[in-house]
């Protein structure tokens, strides 16, 4: 199994302890709901169940699944597709700023991929990174970690937010010994 298909039963086992209840009567109460768009399925089960968007999305697209016997043999969406998404149409010309990150992060060792709506969330313990892009023209990297002077290019964020920190990126020179160094130690962080 890899590490994509551990981080989604992971996911699928903590929306099972959440809620409450199996995905079997997970599927059932959404059979029951009468719904069949994906996007009404997600926002029902936010809703209904207190989800967050990305535990909807996930028990919304394997509940779609279940109920759809053409599709339920089918591939589920993998990161893949998701990240492709991200980086389609004016942004697709980030999407090897993108893949440079996650190489150089792959390297580190172990961790948990969690796509989101418009950034993948990088765990281990805890997040230690989000990476997507955030316009047309740039890719941000958040980046959990203390105890690091901020500069021109390692931006702190505001207290509460998702990161500590965060890093713009607009082209693969961006991805640098100093960028990387910054990645390892939130990696290292977040054992």
């Amino acid at each position: 199994m890899n590490i994509v298909d551990k981080a989604t039963q992971t996911q699928l086992s903590n929306i099972e302890k959440r809620t409450g209840k199996t995905l079997a009567q997970l599927y059932e109460l959404v059979r029951a709901s009468g719904l069949e768009k994906y996007g009404e399925i997600r926002e029902m089960l936010k809703h209904d169940l207190d989800l967050g968007y990305g535990d909807a999305q996930v028990l919304a697209g394997f509940a779609l699944k279940e109920m759809n016997p053409e599709t339920k043999n089918q591939e589920t969406m993998t990161t893949d597709d998701i990240v492709a998404g991200f980086y389609s149409g004016p942004k697709a010309s980030l999407r090897s700023i993108h893949d440079k990150v996650m190489a150089e992060i792959n390297k580190l060792g172990e961790f948990e991929i969690a796509p989101k709506k418009t950034y993948l969330s990088l765990r281990r313990k805890r997040q230690f990174a989000m990476l997507g892009p955030a316009t047309n023209s740039r890719v941000d990297l958040g980046l959990n970690m203390k105890g690091v002077p901020s500069t021109e290019r390692l931006l702190e964020m505001p207290a509460g937010g998702m990161c500590q920190y965060q890093v713009r990126l607009s082209s693969e020179k961006d991805v640098d010994a100093e960028l990387i160094a910054w990645v390892k130690q939130a990696y290292e962080s977040a054992a």
